[in-house]
């Protein structure tokens, strides 16, 4: 089963790369574009055809190694293989 885990800055942590392409694009003339938030996208295939196990094992990854809980808040997407 495959796990795609959405890694983002908490909302109370500055930002910096996404201020950044906000100027960025409203230098281009997307004057809209208010705020703009990056983060990191991690696919994980896990060994289970069960999908209440690969969400515990990608909690673990999260929590173990691939989110710096202090900073960064994360979301897991299950995906079929």
């Amino acid at each position: 089963m495959r796990v795609r885990i959405h890694v983002f800055l908490k909302d109370s942590v500055f930002d910096p790369q996404g201020n950044t392409v906000a100027g960025s694009l409203n230098r281009l003339g997307f004057s809209k574009v208010k705020d703009v938030r990056l983060g990191k996208v991690i696919d994980v295939e896990i060994d289970t055809q069960m999908e209440d196990e690969a969400k515990r094992e990608a909690k673990k990854m999260c929590e173990k190694l691939l989110v710096n809980a202090v900073i960064e808040s994360y979301r897991l997407e299950m995906l079929k293989s």
